[in-house]
């Protein structure tokens, strides 16, 4: 989900909480092993099950702040390093125990034209292909790429995995996962980063889809009904597939069964937060599932942790719309892109 969908084009008073921000320095303050950060939001709990997966008294903590649209973050356990999107920004940033601030750490990430018009060019989604590549969901590109790890300098060469399906280019795809048994890779394709979104000349498709990248390169539709589709996980068997629907009108998340060829089937509603969207900032985003099949997934009022079956076990509230999470080594830790902030959370 995109910060102009959210803040601008349906829930202006969102506005509120992205005024005064300031671009991150370039350069890492030196690193300290230990850092008191300042702290935000709450911890709420709606059912006892949550005690063993959160403290109610856990800090959420401000890691960097002075962004236009964080997203997409990803922890690099060889770098031990946490790197996410600033999608306005075409930046991905980086950012490592004890560091005081954000640095640059791929740029261009989404967008490597010359000149765009869209609000919103850079990378999104970013995550690891099971070689250890990074993959990213680029905006302004409209593609999925890979480059490969490390990140020596400030720049990449990217390789198309997919831009096209039935010879025509995606809108923008969002967010992306690999299939823990197949290792296929599954993506989103709403039209957050087309100038003037839906209304844009330049849409192909007249759909917006979820989608298989398949091992041998061939890209296959999933699902061409969601009208914005977002984020997207798996259980951790890969028989059950989460996709979060960030529309406003209709602000909820979807289950589907996952066939052993790779299709999805039966789909349900996991849980409708629309109602929940008007005293809220945000929407259904991104998310993650845990080993135990926790989910964490983002919406109004901050990261939202459920059951596999749909049941509101708590709210990470971190006070503004939070577009993405990804869990530190061992799950011990909750990272999350929150507007203009960093933020981590301790997890049990």
């Amino acid at each position: 989900m995109m910060k102009s969908l959210k803040i601008i084009s349906f829930l202006p008073f969102l506005l509120l909480f992205a005024c005064g921000a300031t671009q991150p320095t370039e350069g890492n303050e030196e690193a300290q092993n230990t850092h008191d950060y300042p702290t935000t939001g709450s911890i709420e709990s709606y059912e006892e099950a949550l005690d063993a997966i959160i403290s109610t008294e856990a800090k959420i903590e401000i890691l960097a702040r002075g962004f236009n649209w964080s997203e997409g973050p990803l922890w690099l356990p060889e770098q031990e390093m946490l790197i996410f999107s600033d999608v306005p920004e075409n930046t991905v940033y980086s950012w490592q125990e004890g560091d005081t601030t954000a640095s640059v750490y791929l740029r261009p990430s989404g967008f490597t034209g010359e000149k765009t018009d869209s609000g919103e060019p850079g990378s999104n989604g970013l995550t690891l292909s099971p070689e250890g590549r990074l993959v990213l969901c680029q905006h302004g590109d409209r593609r999925v790429a890979v480059t490969d790890l490390p990140i020596t300098g400030q720049t990449a060469t990217f390789e198309t995995l997919a831009d096209k399906f039935d010879g025509k280019r995606f809108h923008s795809p969002n967010d992306v996962v690999y299939h823990p048994v197949s290792g296929e890779a599954y993506f989103t394709d709403p039209p957050y980063g087309l100038p003037g979104q839906a209304n844009s000349e330049l849409k192909e498709l007249k759909f917006y889809g979820v989608f298989r990248l398949d091992n041998e390169g061939q890209v296959h539709s999933l699902d061409r009904t969601l009208i914005r589709p977002n984020g997207i996980a798996f259980s951790p068997d890969g028989k059950k597939a989460y996709v979060a629907q960030s529309f406003p009108l209709a602000a909820q998340w979807f289950v589907y069964d996952v066939a052993e060829n790779g299709k999805f089937t039966e789909r349900k509603s996991l849980l409708d937060v629309t109602k929940l969207v008007e005293d809220n900032p945000g929407l259904p985003d991104g998310l993650k599932v845990a080993k135990n099949g926790t989910l964490f997934a983002t919406g109004p009022g901050g990261v939202h942790v459920l059951s596999p079956d749909g049941k509101r076990l708590g709210l990470i509230r971190t006070g503004r719309a939070t577009a993405n999470c990804a869990f530190g080594p061992d799950e011990k830790t909750l990272y999350m892109t929150a507007d203009d902030l960093l933020l981590r959370v301790a997890l049990k």
